[in-house]
């Protein structure tokens, strides 16, 4: 039964068409998550959906008596209200539910100073009351955009298992795709303009979207053997005499004017190699302390080159301050932190950055360079700014002019296009659209450094992390190998009792040995890495196709000897391609010993 239809909607935000005669039903029993790329309008939906924005056209039918729970992104809040007020005071008395249950739902999202005022409260805090807030609300349809921003690990489980749980229909807008994974029954992506819904979880999603996508394909090809049949028919010069024929020419401008199907455009994301030398980023017993509170106690770690680290913990455990030392924000309380000569931080802060609204988009990208390196040679701030899905016209609009997902894009674009070696990510997932952060996974795991992401979204830890460093509560930090996945395992296996640690905190001497070849620091029993899996399974692929591109790029040098400028570009793409065979070939090595070991430790 439905409860909500939209009904040929439309919206446009100045010279942008957002929706276009769109339509959707929501039934009973819905639990939808909403996805595109930032700027497709899917915060403007919900808000729509919650009666909080009106269609230019179109509308939204609603059953009666329905009831509406909404959380926004960003939440404004009464000033001098409390946590506990600031949320009973969404309770209606007449369905009251009482004090002890708010406090638990706050409790268990780690706000457990109930009588603080919220103005003094972190970002994060904040966040979690108006989440607690909107879960009490007694509703027949909860409305969520980005439930998860601000949450660790343990909280957003506790939150899938309440969501799973609930009755009523949930619509929300998220970037975490496990979380898409377990908890919703429906997808309905936005692109373009126009809705496509899929009864399915995220994983079937994929599968779903990569059929549609193939059948459009199919039909289009279809659409164009006729209507080559149909020209050459016409070329003929057949007289349009009979009602037949003239059907038929009727037919040959129906394909003509046929639509094929559009790809939705992806960010693309390339760098070049910064030279980086033997000195790399080195934490020598750092600790530091907040209101007589140690948050990172005694801390000692070299990275190492081409290394991905991924950090977890408990909100307020230290987190987002490690990475602020190791960029040269903040200062520790005790111990040194040693920066290479040769290394080139990049920093994607969590926190929204001060952007001049008045700038022009490709000014921002100016002032950090004219013209951008990537492997394939120079190209212009425009040329970039395209491939971050910024049109011309948006380039030359002010930021203003931005939604918040397209300013943290445009961020994103500044922080990798300075020339960096080394990335440093607090929360990527927060505000980039999953799309983005696919091409950020894959651009990451090709990347040519050190990589060090602070992240609670385990499908994008499990992608690109090769090593995971956690927050214990008290100061210290542990080291588990693989990613997310392989640190939950790691975990069981703890829990029960088996003879399986962790990577040990070592001394300084002991972990310069250590880090002669850190991978050797695997458990005794060998298993693939969720990453390392992946990597094995498509492997031999990349190298194959690497293999045709050279011999590709020879046959180009052959045929352009000649032609110097364009010899010197072949020769160095060559040159390139064949560092990363050697490179793959090695890692080839590798993970087919690797395997072996497993296969021989099964047996």
């Amino acid at each position: 039964m439905n409860i909500l239809n939209i009904e040929h909607v439309s919206k446009i935000f100045g010279e942008k068409t957002i929706f276009d005669d769109v339509s959707f039903g929501i039934h009973e029993g819905d639990k939808v998550g909403i996805i595109g790329i930032n700027g497709t309008g899917k915060t403007t939906l919900l808000k729509i959906i919650a009666g909080i924005e009106e269609p230019d056209e179109g509308q939204v039918i609603r059953q009666n008596g329905i009831k509406f729970s909404y959380l926004p992104q960003y939440q404004e809040f009464p000033k001098g209200a409390t946590v506990l007020s600031y949320v009973s005071a969404g309770q209606r008395q007449e369905e009251w539910n009482t004090e002890s249950e708010a406090k638990s739902i706050l409790n268990s999202l780690g706000v457990t100073d109930h009588d603080a005022q919220i103005e003094f409260l972190s970002g994060g805090q904040k966040k979690r009351v108006a989440l607690a807030r909107t879960l009490l609300e007694p509703s027949d349809v909860l409305i969520m955009d980005e439930p998860t921003n601000h949450l660790d690990e343990e909280m957003v489980t506790w939150l899938e298992d309440y969501l799973r749980k609930y009755k009523g229909v949930l619509i929300m807008v998220t970037h975490d795709r496990y979380f898409l994974d377990k908890v919703t029954n429906r997808i309905l992506e936005i692109s373009r303009g126009k809705f496509y819904s899929y009864d399915a979880n995220y994983s079937k999603f994929l599968e779903m979207k990569a059929q549609r996508e193939e059948m459009e394909l199919a039909s289009e090809r279809k659409r164009q053997s006729i209507m080559r049949i149909e020209m050459e028919w016409a070329k003929r010069g057949c007289r349009a005499r009979s009602t037949k024929q003239r059907a038929r020419l009727e037919r040959l401008e129906a394909l003509k004017n046929g639509a094929a199907p559009v790809q939705d455009q992806l960010v693309e994301l390339d760098s070049v190699e910064t030279r980086m030398g033997k000195k790399t980023i080195e934490l020598h017993h750092i600790s530091k302390s907040y209101d007589g509170k140690t948050i990172i106690d005694d801390f000692d770690y070299i990275f190492l080159k081409n290394q991905r680290i991924g950090i977890i913990g408990a909100n307020g455990c230290g987190k987002s301050t490690l990475i602020k030392m190791i960029a040269g924000l903040t200062e520790p309380d005790e111990g040194v932190i040693e920066i290479g000569e040769t290394v080139r931080i990049g920093y994607f802060a969590q926190e929204e950055q001060d952007m001049d609204d008045s700038q022009r988009v490709i000014d921002y990208v100016k002032d950090i360079a004219e013209y951008i390196p990537t492997r394939e040679g120079r190209i212009s701030a425009s040329q970039m700014l395209e491939r971050f899905l910024f049109t011309p016209d948006m380039q030359y609009a002010p930021i203003g002019k931005l939604s918040g997902g397209e300013k943290r894009r445009l961020y994103l674009l500044g922080t990798l296009s300075s020339g960096i070696n080394t990335i440093l990510l607090d929360e990527p997932g927060n505000s980039l659209d999953i799309p983005t952060l696919t091409i950020l996974e894959d651009y990451l795991n090709s990347f040519p450094g050190i990589v060090i992401t602070v992240s609670h979204d385990r499908y994008f830890l499990d992608n690109v992390v090769d090593r995971i460093f956690v927050f214990d509560g008290n100061g210290r930090l542990r080291q588990y190998e693989g990613g997310y996945t392989d640190y939950l395992e790691a975990r069981q296996r703890e829990a029960a009792g088996e003879d399986e640690s962790p990577v040990q905190r070592k001394s300084p001497d002991e972990k310069k040995g250590q880090n002669k070849d850190w991978k050797q620091n695997r458990s005794v029993k060998l298993k693939f890495s969720y990453k390392e899996q992946k990597e094995f399974e498509t492997i031999d692929d990349v190298i194959a196709a690497l293999e045709q591109k050279i011999e590709a790029l020879d046959a180009d040098i052959m045929a352009n000897a000649t032609n110097s400028g364009r010899l010197n570009e072949l020769t160095q793409q060559k040159e390139a391609a064949e560092t990363q065979l050697e490179e793959k070939m090695e890692r080839w090595i590798y993970l087919n010993d690797l395997a072996e070991k497993i296969e021989a430790q099964k047996n």
